[in-house]
């Protein structure tokens, strides 16, 4: 059982709290992918869509994760 919630203990999450937001990062990172395919054949297309997607994942990943870490201190 250790094995399902070590990882998302560490980052502050429940097993399904970790599984919704892989699930939904997994979604946009595919929508990235496929907007960077897309602009790669029609650079008319896209031509920010995919840089945006990782910026706000990156936000969500590492600026929530240390607001939960640092809650977590003070706690």
């Amino acid at each position: 059982m250790r094995l399902f919630t070590e990882h998302p203990n560490s980052v502050g999450e429940s097993y399904f709290e970790h599984l919704a937001s892989a699930t939904t990062f997994s979604f946009r990172m595919l929508a990235g992918a496929m907007c960077c395919l897309l602009h790669a054949v029609f650079p008319f297309i896209c031509e920010r869509t995919a840089s945006g997607i990782i910026t706000d994942l990156h936000d969500r990943m590492v600026t929530n994760r240390a607001r939960v870490r640092s809650r977590a201190v003070k706690a």
